[in-house]
């Protein structure tokens, strides 16, 4: 259903707005390189549930974007067989919009005919349980209101591939087992999911494979069950280290990272 080959993502750091300008008249400038992710390749078929792990700034959520179709890759290919969808707070709704509003919106801009929209909408409704707050703009929701809303649309909308960043931290407990039973079923039809999350135990508990990012590079991706204790290893070591060695790591690996994508430019 999807598949990575070498997938790089770089971003220009400019030191003000006038390098910035000078860039894109000019073409040049004096911005430094950050690579959100550095080659990386893999596979996902049907059926299968990717857990998308590792810690913060490490490229998940780059990637993530990149499978939805929200951002493109500076190089290297990503082809899915379907249509994608991605869930994460506030991710594709318009806060000026009612909630109503946004649920036909986001079935017109995949193709649905508003005859289809109102056949989906009570589901849509009912599912994200958010009362008469679906009549109010967005921007008077909170993050929770906004996650419920969220995986309520594109969950019901029916994506091949479905992308959920993040978007179960902010619910209850309650609210997250209706999304993961949902999750279930929407696995078992034979659709792909990648899913995001800093719990583990939710990770180990859902899916089938995991894919572990450190700084932008893919640092293991195969089964959750060989993947996840090798990730809760290097927590364990991560975070019994001070601040210092912590950074020193991390430059350690940056630095590591960096020869390897010249290496690869050569």
């Amino acid at each position: 259903m999807v598949k990575a080959e070498e997938i790089t993502k770089v971003y220009k750091m400019y030191e003000s707005n006038t390098e910035r300008i000078k860039d894109l008249i000019l073409g040049r400038s004096k911005s430094k390189d950050f690579y959100a992710l550095k080659g990386v390749s893999f596979t996902a078929q049907k059926g299968d549930c990717v857990g998308l792990i590792g810690m913060n700034g490490s490229g998940k959520s780059t990637l993530s974007n990149i499978i939805a179709g929200i951002s493109v890759p500076t190089s290297g290919v990503i082809t899915l067989n379907g249509t994608s969808s991605i869930i994460a707070i506030s991710s594709g709704l318009n806060s000026q919009l009612t909630g109503i509003e946004n649920i036909e919106v986001k079935g017109l801009m995949i193709g649905l005919t508003m005859k289809e929209i109102n056949e989906l909408k009570n589901e849509i409704i009912e599912f994200a349980d958010i009362g008469d707050f679906v009549y109010q703009p967005v921007k008077m929701y909170s993050s929770g209101m906004k996650s419920r809303l969220g995986f309520a649309i594109s969950i019901n909308i029916n994506p091949d591939i479905l992308v959920i960043d993040e978007a179960l931290s902010v619910g209850d407990s309650t609210f997250t087992k209706k999304c993961l039973d949902k999750m279930n079923l929407f696995r078992d039809s034979g659709k792909t999911i990648f899913f995001v999350s800093h719990s583990i135990n939710q990770i180990k508990q859902f899916c089938n494979k995991a894919l572990w990012l450190e700084y932008g590079i893919m640092k293991a991706y195969g089964k959750v069950e060989e993947v996840a204790p090798m990730y809760e290893r290097f927590l364990a070591m991560y975070n019994s280290m001070s601040k210092e060695e912590r950074e020193k790591y991390k430059q350690g690996v940056i630095s590591k990272q960096n020869k390897l994508v010249e290496f690869k430019e050569i």
